[in-house]
């Protein structure tokens, strides 16, 4: 049986929900477009290594995790 592949906008929409942080909010945080968080969360774009290290940071995780998250 194959599990869904799940995109890194849906890991980001949930963790955010959880922490009650807008996305509007995490871009600003982050200084990026809010733009960009959007079509993350939205699946219409995929994370670069830049927003990946900034999502790290921010999480406290390895970009890595980020960029795995897309193979």
């Amino acid at each position: 049986m194959f599990k869904r592949a799940v995109h890194p906008g849906e890991i980001l929409k949930e963790e955010l929900e959880e922490l009650g942080v807008s996305p509007t909010e995490f871009a600003r945080q982050i200084d990026v477009p809010p733009n960009r968080v959007g079509q993350i969360i939205a699946g219409k774009r995929s994370v670069s290594a830049d927003t990946a290290l900034r999502f790290g940071h921010w999480f406290g995780v390895e970009a890595q995790f980020w960029l795995n998250l897309q193979t």
